[in-house]
């Protein structure tokens, strides 16, 4: 099963607006208590915390019975999260300045943070294309929403769980969990080789070149833009920033979203499979120019990579993860490999054979031809024994 979200927007009426604030301002609330109670008592378990707080969050805070229980996973599933963060060593070393504020203190849950409501709270009516919800004023009925025919087609056949309450941007959404069926990844035929970026944000080896030219413009207009508002130092400066911030991610992931579905798209047309350079750790491994870092560090390439396998997955297309060395000098042809090869940023020149083209596209191939040989590497025979 592969797990998707819906996200679809509420258009709620004054009264209903006023309701579900209410609403979500008091299960924060109780949310920051059962925080600071887990705090104090060192309590990991739902259960213990339950027994400690289920009672204050309910009388309190004016929460009915079931979005009490969920108020409490919530604050569960924060510190659990954080844990597994600390393990992974997200924050750091074990005396890293991050790491010790973030276990010194309860996790903290903002007045407008989203809320998960099960279906006890929340029931859909696809049709009507409305929703039903408890709110501390009472169930909201026939709350509309919006969506496209895509996203009501994926909820009516495949919604499951909680949904979670998301106020954003001054608009309210509702962020449902669809399990959609994975299908049987096919046998390929032959593989698409896919080299990412800055300048040329995605290159295959069928020659398609997804460029990043207005989107660097783009990102240099909004960098500008970041720069004479960090000069301000105003709390109206600050907060401008975090929504200029926030608008540049979306767009990233709209791009990001429009090249993997362009790929996926082809490459199940085509019966090929979808070969990727192993990017992880590059970060460690390469020094860019001062002028370069920004641009390197800022660019989601790994979410390029999990649209691009997700997309995959629902289409039952196979991806491969290739070693990323040395794949923009080494000649295809000759396999001559040497910085020489690669004269300039955008053109390539063996040095043995003389071939020469895009080096963005030679190494979109070169990535290609090592899946190729992956692939049969791991689907060779084991030998049998007499």
């Amino acid at each position: 099963m592969v797990k998707l979200v819906v996200r679809v927007k509420l258009l709620p009426t004054p009264v209903q607006v006023a309701a579900l604030a209410a609403t979500l301002h008091a299960c924060n609330e109780a949310a920051e208590y059962a925080s600071r109670v887990a705090f104090e008592r060192n309590v990991k378990s739902r259960n213990e915390l339950q027994k400690l707080c289920y009672h204050d969050v309910k009388d309190r805070f004016g929460l009915s019975a079931q979005p009490a229980v969920r108020v409490v996973k919530k604050v569960v599933d924060a510190y659990t999260t954080l844990r597994a963060s600390i393990r992974a060593g997200n924050l750091g070393a074990e005396k890293s300045r991050r790491r010790v504020k973030a276990e010194s203190k309860p996790i903290s849950f903002r007045r407008w943070a989203a809320q998960p409501f099960d279906d006890r709270c929340l029931s859909w009516r696809l049709d009507a294309r409305t929703v039903s919800i408890w709110t501390t004023a009472g169930r909201v009925k026939d709350l509309r929403f919006a969506c496209s025919p895509e996203q009501l087609t994926t909820l009516r056949a495949h919604r499951q769980g909680e949904s979670d309450l998301l106020f954003c941007d001054g608009m309210w959404f509702l962020i449902a969990t669809c399990e959609v069926p994975e299908p049987e990844v096919f046998e390929p035929a032959d593989w698409i080789g896919v080299d990412r970026g800055i300048t040329n944000l995605a290159t295959t080896s069928d020659l398609d070149n997804f460029q990043g030219r207005r989107l660097q413009r783009y990102r240099r207009w909004h960098a500008r833009k970041r720069a004479e508002l960090q000069v301000r130092r105003t709390k109206s400066a600050h907060r401008r920033l975090k929504k200029r911030a926030r608008r540049e991610a979306r767009h990233a992931t709209h791009v990001n979203h429009k090249i993997a579905k362009d790929i996926v798209a082809v490459a199940a047309r085509t019966g090929r499979g979808i070969a990727l350079e192993e990017l992880h750790g590059i970060r460690d491994r390469v020094r860019p120019h001062r002028h370069q870092r920004a641009t390197q560090s800022s660019w989601p390439f790994h979410q390029l990579e999990q649209h691009i396998t997700y997309k995959a997955r629902r289409a039952g297309v196979p991806v491969l993860l290739v070693d990323a060395r040395y794949t923009s000098q080494m000649c295809p042809r000759c396999k001559h490999t040497s910085r020489s090869d690669r004269p300039t940023r955008d053109r390539f020149c063996c040095r043995r054979c003389g071939l020469a083209g895009p080096a963005d596209v030679v190494a979109a191939v070169n990535i290609r031809d090592r899946a190729r040989r992956a692939w049969v590497l791991v689907n060779v025979p084991l030998p049998t024994v007499a």
